[in-house]
C-alpha cells in the first residue's frame, strides 16, 4: 500500500531499523515464521514495543492466525485467530486499510482474542501485509497510551513502510514453501503408486506355482537375504525384484536396475562401481556406479550370467566385504546395498564349462525363486491375456469386451517361448488391429495363426474340405452369437438375419449347447 512518507524526517534510528528489516527480507530464511521474528526481534529492541504480531491468512480460507509474535506465550498465539471483519485485524484484513485505536479500552472493536492485555490503558496499530492487490496477514503493535497522538501516527507511517518491505519477502517464501510441499506431496504419491504397481497383489497368476513365488516373496522381501530370481527370459523376473524390495524396509529408498546383458563388456565396470576424472580416455569426470547409487537401497542385476569373470571377481568382493573402488582409484567406498540378481542361463553348466566362478554362484544363491514359463501355468493365460486387455483397452481408448473362442484357443495351446512378455505384445497387437469390441482369431499374430505350429487346427493334417471348413466358421459364427446373446437362440436369430427355427436347426446339428454361453 503506498505511503506518503518522507524518509527525511526519519530518526538515524528509524533507518536504521529499515536498512537491518530489509536486510532481512533480502536474505530470505527459511521460513515466514523465522523471517517475521526476525523483524520483531528489531522493533522490540529498537522501539520498545510492549507487545507485536504478525498473523496470516491461511491457504484456501479466510482465516487469519499468528504466525510470530512478542510478549505473547503459545497458549495466547494459539488463540489468536481471525475471521475476515472479525474485531480490528480482521476488519484491517477486510478491508486493507492500516487501523490506529489510542486506546483500546475505550474502542469496541478490541476483542482481545489472546485475552494477554490488562485493564491498562493501551495503543493498538494494526496494519495490513499486502501482495498483488490482496492482503496475505496483518502486522500489529501495543504501545504506550503515553505516547501523544502525533507519535501514534508516526508509528503507523512507520510500520506501513515495514509491511511494504515484507510483503514480496512473505509471498515469495510462502509459495516456494507451497511448491516444496507440492513436490514432496507429488513424490510421496509417486512413491506410493510404484510401491502399489509393484506389490505382489499386482503379479497375475493363481497358479500352485505361482503362489509358491508370493510364499517366497513373502519370507525374504524383511530380510536383507540377496535372492536369485531365475526363470526363462519374458516370465517377470524384474517384477518379482521390485515386489521383494517394495516388501522390504528399503522401500523408500533407491531401487536401481542394471541389465548386466545390454551393457558393453569394457563399460561394465564403470556403470557398476563407477570412475575416476582421467581414469580412461573419456572419463572427463567422477562419475558415481550403480552401487553407489542405490546405497541404502536395492540393486537389481539381471542376466547376471553375462557378466566377464573380471567383473565376476569384484561383484565377489562387493558380496563379501560391502567395499568396491571405483575404476582408476585406491580407495575404498562401503556400501550398504541389498543385491538382487536374475538370470535366465544354466548357472550349473556355466561353471561346469569354466564361464561362471562357483564362488561367485554360492554367494548369489543365497535364497533362489524359480519362476514358471508360461506354457507350465496355462491356468493363468486368461488372467493375464484380460489384465493386458484392459490395460491396452485404456491406453489405446478402445472399448473391447471379450476374446473370441478361436482366439482363446489359439492362446491356449499355442508354446508361448517369449512367455508373459510375448503374450503381453500379442494382446496389444490385438487390441489395435480389431475393428469392433471382440479380439478374434485373426487379429492374433501369424505365429499362433499357423495351425501346424501351434497344434491347434480343427482339420486332419493332411487338410480338409470345403464342407468341413464351412461347418466349422459356421460353429464358430453362431457360438460367437450366443456367447453376445447369453444363450438367447431367438435373439441369436434376429442377430443373424434369420429365423429362430434356422437357428435351432443348426445348433442341433452342429451339436452346440445354448445353455453353456447364458
Amino acid at each position: 500500500m503506498p505511503v506518503s512518507f518522507e524518509l527525511s524526517g526519519q530518526s538515524e534510528k528509524e533507518l536504521e531499523m529499515l536498512y537491518q528489516i530489509s536486510q532481512a527480507a533480502a536474505t530470505r530464511p527459511h521460513t515466514i515464521s523465522e523471517l517475521l521474528t526476525e523483524v520483531l526481534d528489531v522493533m522490540e529492541s529498537e522501539l520498545s514495543v510492549a507487545r507485536g504480531t504478525f498473523t496470516l491468512c491461511k491457504p484456501d480460507t479466510d482465516i487469519f492466525v499468528i504466525e510470530a509474535s512478542r510478549g505473547l506465550t503459545p497458549e495466547e498465539e494459539k488463540r489468536g485467530m481471525y475471521k475476515l471483519g472479525e474485531g480490528v485485524t480482521g476488519e484491517v484484513a477486510k478491508t486493507g486499510r492500516s487501523a490506529l485505536i489510542p486506546d483500546i479500552t475505550k474502542d469496541p472493536r478490541f476483542l482481545n482474542r489472546t485475552r494477554s492485555r490488562t485493564d491498562k490503558q493501551t495503543a493498538f496499530i494494526c496494519v495490513p501485509i499486502v501482495h498483488l492487490k490482496r492482503v496475505i496477514g496483518t502486522m500489529s503493535i501495543d504501545l504506550s497510551i503515553t505516547t501523544d497522538i502525533e507519535e501514534l501516527h508516526r508509528y503507523l507511517r512507520f510500520l506501513e513502510l515495514v509491511s511494504n518491505i515484507l510483503a514480496e519477502a512473505v509471498a515469495s517464501i510462502r509459495e516456494e514453501l507451497e511448491e516444496r510441499e507440492g513436490l514432496l506431496s507429488e513424490n510421496e504419491r509417486l512413491r506410493r503408486q510404484l510401491g502399489d504397481r509393484y506389490r505382489m497383489h499386482n503379479i497375475i497368476g493363481n497358479c500352485s506355482s505361482m503362489r509358491s513365488v508370493y510364499e517366497q516373496i513373502v519370507q525374504v522381501a524383511d530380510s536383507t537375504a540377496t535372492v536369485l530370481i531365475r526363470g526363462e527370459s519374458g516370465t517377470g523376473k524384474e517384477l518379482v525384484a521390485r515386489a521383494v524390495h517394495y516388501g522390504s524396509e528399503r522401500r523408500n529408498n533407491a531401487f536401481v536396475s542394471v541389465n548386466c546383458a545390454a551393457l558393453p563388456e569394457n563399460l561394465v565396470e564403470s556403470e557398476l562401481f563407477g570412475h575416476e576424472k582421467g581414469a580412461f580416455t573419456g572419463a572427463t569426470q567422477q562419475r558415481k556406479g550403480r552401487f553407489e547409487i542405490a546405497n541404502g537401497g536395492t540393486i537389481f542385476l539381471d542376466e547376471i550370467g553375462d557378466i566377464s569373470p573380471a567383473v565376476q571377481v569384484r561383484l565377489l568382493r562387493v558380496l563379501q566385504e560391502r567395499t568396491f573402488e571405483r575404476v582408476g582409484s585406491n580407495e575404498s567406498v562401503p556400501v550398504n546395498v541389498r543385491v538382487l540378481a536374475a538370470t535366465s542361463r544354466n548357472l550349473e553348466k556355466e561353471i561346469a564349462e569354466n564361464a561362471f566362478r562357483e564362488d561367485l554362484y554360492y554367494r548369489l544363491n543365497v535364497f533362489p525363486i524359480i519362476l514358471p514359463p508360461l506354457r507350465e501355468r496355462r491356468s493363468d493365460i486368461m488372467l493375464l491375456a484380460d489384465h493386458f486387455l484392459q490395460k491396452y483397452s485404456e491406453m489405446y481408448g478402445k472399448n473391447i469386451r471379450r476374446i473370441s473362442t478361436s482366439a482363446i484357443n489359439m492362446m491356449m495351446a499355442y508354446h508361448w517361448p517369449g512367455n508373459v512378455r510375448e503374450l503381453e505384445n500379442c494382446i496389444e497387437r490385438a487390441v489395435l488391429t480389431t475393428s469392433d469390441e471382440v479380439i478374434h482369431g485373426y487379429n492374433l499374430p501369424p505365429s499362433l495363426q499357423t495351425s501346424d505350429e501351434t497344434q491347434t487346427s480343427i482339420f486332419p493334417r493332411d487338410g480338409a474340405d470345403l464342407k468341413t471348413m464351412v461347418k466349422s466358421y459356421e460353429k464358430e459364427i453362431i457360438i460367437d452369437t450366443l456367447k453376445k446373446h447369453r444363450g438367447n437362440a431367438a435373439a441369436s436369430a434376429r442377430y443373424l438375419n434369420t429365423t429362430q427355427r434356422i437357428i435351432n436347426y443348426r445348433i442341433q446339428k452342429l451339436g452346440i449347447t445354448p445353455e453353456d454361453y447364458k
